[in-house]
């Protein structure tokens, strides 16, 4: 064989490798990982974010989550393939689609989730290494049974986030405030119950695959996801107005005031869109 065809036929083979590794960087979903930012929100609103090692360590949390979830999206898809082929966007994921063995995904979810392990347990606090390992057992659970059970499945995909936020507190070593935790609670639930919404309204009347609700529930989960944000924003209030952490991490606390109207406009247009159909303008993210 000539030298340029050897070349040839090393270009070919590459092709043919990046062609089957592909699907599985799909697979992953490492735009997801930008939810993963929330482990730097305790760190920021300490007003240590320029600090060497807290923001070092925080780092490295993200990296170990980021690595688990992709984990935990491969696991989710393993188990939903079949109801995925006949959703009508998720028919289109790796798996669903054929593009992805079984087999493939499943050790790929293992070392990811080994991978996301490993700096957990060998140099960030045990504290966020237990965080990340409620998140693993709350995915699978969420995955294999939670997503049927009707309210338990947006209180877990609310913690899923909120743990998130805790954990991040636990990896630079900062007291996570009890305000952040119920803002964080409300303001999730909310999302959550955004996306059970329009799932239910783009079902059209059917029952949405693997979930406990009816075409009944609509109004009532709007209800329930227009409260939870407006408690977020009511929480937002009371922390500004009654929190002495306020008066010592902000020279002119009464500027937090602004956040309020603008907080609360969010809430508000995010359910006028989903109540339009509109909802995936926000692009909602999934279930970890």
């Amino acid at each position: 064989m000539s030298e340029t065809e050897t070349i040839a036929a090393a270009g070919v083979e590459g092709r043919a490798r990046a062609g089957r590794a592909a699907p599985l960087l799909r697979a992953l979903r490492a735009h997801q990982w930008v939810k993963n930012l929330l482990v730097f929100a305790p760190l920021l609103l300490a007003h240590r974010v320029f600090e060497a090692e807290p923001l070092l360590r925080c780092a490295g949390a993200f990296a170990a989550w980021s690595l688990c979830a992709s984990g935990g999206y491969l696991f989710n898809d393993l188990l939903d393939a079949e109801a995925d082929r006949r959703h009508p966007y998720k028919m289109r994921r790796p798996l669903a689609a054929g593009a992805l063995g079984r087999g493939a995904a499943a050790w790929a979810a293992l070392a990811l989730v080994a991978a996301g392990l490993a700096p957990a347990v060998l140099w960030l606090p045990a504290r966020f290494g237990l965080m990340l390992g409620l998140y693993l057992a709350l995915t699978v659970a969420y995955t294999a049974l939670l997503k049927r059970l009707v309210i338990v499945d947006v209180l877990v995909l609310a913690g899923l986030y909120t743990l998130r936020v805790l954990a991040g507190g636990f990896a630079a070593g900062v007291e996570v405030s009890p305000w952040l935790l119920a803002f964080s609670m409300f303001l999730f639930l909310s999302l959550a119950f955004v996306k059970r919404y329009t799932e239910l309204r783009a079902a059209n009347g059917a029952s949405p695959a693997r979930r406990g609700y009816t075409a009944e529930d609509t109004e009532l989960l709007k209800s329930f996801g227009t409260t939870a944000g407006y408690l977020s924003v009511l929480v937002l209030a009371l922390y500004i107005n009654q929190s002495r952490e306020v008066t010592h991490l902000y020279r002119r606390p009464e500027a937090l005031w602004l956040i309020g109207p603008c907080l609360l406009y969010w809430v508000t247009r995010v359910w006028l869109l989903a109540r339009r159909g509109r909802a995936s303008d926000f692009r909602l993210p999934p279930y970890s």
